[in-house]
């Protein structure tokens, strides 16, 4: 029997909502949507809620809002049916209901991201286990202590040994190998990079080794140390190296799909810095690419850097992107329409209603605080007095009659630069929100049991 979903809106959405369902043809859930008696859906209560609903016996789920503001415990614990937050906007349901009617699972990945201090040499004990601990927080599972050519180490020691207490997983990636042994000693979990000529080194202790070719580019050598590692009877990841473009890269390209034809079953490793680094373009889009690789080849492991300002988010784009992968995987889905971390210049969906849509509630407003939204035509401004549309801001404000009124005219030149901003580059605005950047900018945290505070506009109107 199909689940049936019931969706909770108000008058203004209503319409919208149910062409967009309308529109969706047969699904594999059957829905309803209630009018709860708002104009605006996400002012609904839990209080207005408890009071105006009454469900079907055969509702299975309730869809409230993305912004409504109460405890949904509260209201499942109360009708004995679950309620659950869609999303923010109704442009967004197709994608929330693609999976049978849930969101994505996100919570799973098969990726090793091993995130490298390269400077980490320069640094005190204490600043390595504080950028430690901004770098597990960003996602990264092991953190690599980046060793300096010719560069002394004293400290290295008593840095791995502070991680480990403090419950990191640690590498160390040298090409010394006195400054490996001391690693290995005070219980490194990983040693990198040892080839067919350095791997005894491992023998003696518990780290697993990452191989990587003795010659640049010699997957032949790389099979040797993987045989001997194989012989010896110990675990080890090995690393074909990606190299940078315009120096190898294509070449490299195919080192890692014969390297996974020729050894099925072994763990490999990708280290994504020299494209992510080395290349002038945003990161989020090269980490999207190379972690699709990674995933249609299993490589299971990822050494990710920032040295380059414009790599500042690296460790949070490996995240978000090995989640999305494992989930399109699983799926056997494209990676779309999962989650927009890596979206962070643009968006699939920048506009979250039609120019006729803002035409029919621009028709229904009746009170003078002004509405901003962008639609394909440009930045929409209306009230109850008049509805204008420009690609400039600046061509609206003078059209606004808030030349005396200091405080609003701020707010409303900054809301509508912003408009135009997103509309030039194709992301979604939405009036009192901030842009969305993706994981490029964290989002600022927001509490979703309590009802928002009214927007600049509405509150700059009560205070005069």
């Amino acid at each position: 029997m199909a689940e049936r979903l019931a969706f909770l809106t108000g008058h203004l959405a209503k319409v919208r909502l149910e062409r967009l369902l309308a529109g969706l043809g047969e699904t594999e859930f059957a829905w309803e949507i209630i009018d709860i008696g708002v104009k605006v859906a996400a002012l609904m209560s839990e209080d207005i809620i408890k009071r105006r609903l009454t469900l079907t016996g055969g509702t299975d789920r309730v869809i409230l809002p993305g912004r409504y503001r109460g405890d949904i415990e509260h209201l499942s614990n109360h009708f004995g049916v679950p309620f659950v937050r869609g999303p923010d906007e109704i442009a967004d349901l197709p994608g929330f209901l693609g999976r049978a009617g849930e969101p994505p699972d996100l919570s799973r990945h098969d990726m090793r991201i091993f995130a490298e201090i390269v400077d980490a040499p320069m640094l005190s004990v204490e600043a390595l286990v504080a950028r430690a601990r901004t770098l597990a927080a960003a996602g990264a599972d092991v953190i690599d202590l980046g060793c300096l050519p010719e560069t002394p180490f004293p400290l290295l020691e008593q840095a791995v040994l502070e991680l480990k207490a403090q419950g990191f997983r640690v590498s160390v990636d040298s090409a010394s190998m006195d400054e490996l042994s001391i690693g290995a000693r005070a219980g490194a979990d990983y040693l990198l990079s040892l080839d067919e000529n350095t791997l005894p080194l491992a023998f003696d202790h518990k780290a697993v080794p990452v191989l990587i070719p003795s010659t640049p580019g010699d997957l032949d050598s790389l099979g040797r140390a993987i045989e001997a590692a194989q012989k010896a009877g110990i675990a080890f990841i090995a690393d074909p190296v990606l190299d940078p473009i315009h120096f190898g890269f294509a070449a490299s390209l195919g080192r890692f799909i014969e390297a996974r034809r020729r050894w099925p079953e072994v763990e490999l490793l990708m280290g994504t810095g020299n494209l992510t680094e080395l290349t002038d373009a945003d990161s989020s889009g090269v980490t999207a690419v190379l972690a699709g690789l990674c995933s249609e080849l299993q490589i299971r492991n990822v050494l990710a850097v920032h040295v380059s300002p414009h790599t500042l988010r690296t460790i949070e784009e490996h995240d978000i992107a090995r989640r999305i992968l494992f989930a399109a995987k699983n799926d056997g889905a494209l990676p779309r329409s999962y989650h927009p971390g890596l979206l962070q210049v643009h968006d699939r969906k920048p506009f979250t209603a039609s120019t006729g849509d803002i035409d029919a509630l621009a028709a229904e407003v009746r009170d003078a605080n002004f509405r901003i939204m962008t639609a394909d035509d440009g930045i929409h401004v209306f009230n109850s007095k008049g509805h204008a549309v420009a690609t400039d801001a600046f061509e609206l404000f003078a059209g606004l009659g808030v030349e005396a009124d200091g405080a609003h005219a701020f707010y409303l030149g900054a809301e509508l630069m912003k408009a135009e901003i997103a509309w030039r580059l194709g992301k979604r605005y939405v009036q009192d929100e901030p842009l969305a950047w993706g994981v490029a900018t964290p989002a600022p945290e927001t509490d979703r049991t309590r009802l928002a505070e009214a927007g600049h506009t509405l509150r700059a109107k009560k205070e005069r």
